[in-house]
């Protein structure tokens, strides 16, 4: 199945959808193709593209610069409109994490493989680099966050998110679909972790087509194998706008089904 670009509203995770996860967040590698790839898509869809992302935005602009697309960033606790606002959802002071951020800092005194990401309004602390200790970190995080309110653990690939429980993805791809640019579109959404399953849920009840990158269980309709298959996707769904500049993708790296065939986006 294509897709008719005036149709279709794209919205795209970033780790582990777009670019390989990588040891540290700061360690990342976005190759200059995949801008092309995001420009093009941009203008195959008449501008309705965005990624979500639980890094901040400025964290995403960085990384895609001089590309800016409209974004929701920690998980969508911030929101850039088609246009260039940006909307705050939920604003943190800084002493309400200030007790999870200090025994997260003195967690990675202890054991350098542990890293803090501070994200402002949430705290992330990964420890790809001791896989061993996730029972552990997990216990002591879930019973720091059971002594908050308004906040809650959320967890991913080797990182545990101490953050507030107001906002998710799903409704963040929500709000983007009642812009102009995004509005009357089907949500395509897609994305690799348990962090991108509210927006998986909410594209399914919208009829739309929700696309898991890798392996695992998932409410997702469809499922491709690696950011690599993803990218090839993207590639065919752009259009010759796409294919003009960016390398075709393998032969056998097309989408394939998680359950509902006819969703397929091929």
């Amino acid at each position: 199945m294509r897709p008719d670009g005036a149709a279709w509203a794209l919205f795209l995770d970033f780790d582990g959808t777009l670019v390989d996860i990588a040891m540290t967040p700061d360690a990342v590698v976005v190759h200059p193709r995949l801008r092309t790839l995001l420009c093009a898509c941009a203008e195959a869809f008449d501008g309705a593209v965005a990624i979500v992302s639980g890094r901040p935005i400025a964290a995403v602009d960085a990384l895609l610069d001089p590309l800016k697309l409209p974004a929701a960033g920690l998980h969508g606790l911030e929101l850039r409109l088609p246009g260039g606002g940006t909307v705050a959802q939920h604003t943190v002071r800084e002493e309400e994490l200030a007790d999870v951020r200090a025994r997260f800092l003195s967690l990675a005194r202890e054991d350098a493989r542990l890293v803090v990401e501070d994200k402002g309004s949430s705290l992330a602390l990964h420890y790809r680099r001791a896989p061993e200790r996730e029972r552990e970190l997990r216990e002591l995080v879930a019973g720091m966050a059971a002594r908050r309110n308004g906040h809650h653990v959320m967890g991913g690939k080797m990182v545990l998110e101490v953050r507030p429980t107001h906002a998710d993805k799903g409704t963040a791809i929500g709000r983007l679909l009642g812009t102009t640019s995004f509005a009357g579109r089907m949500p395509v959404f897609a994305g690799d972790d348990i962090t991108d399953e509210d927006g998986f849920v909410a594209v399914n009840r919208r009829g739309g087509i929700s696309i898991k990158v890798g392996a695992g269980e998932s409410a997702a309709t469809c499922r491709v194998p690696d950011v690599a298959a993803l990218h090839a996707w993207l590639t065919a769904i752009a259009g010759t706008r796409c294919r003009s500049r960016v390398p075709g993708p393998p032969a056998d790296s097309g989408c394939t089904t998680s359950g509902v065939t006819e969703k397929c986006p091929h």
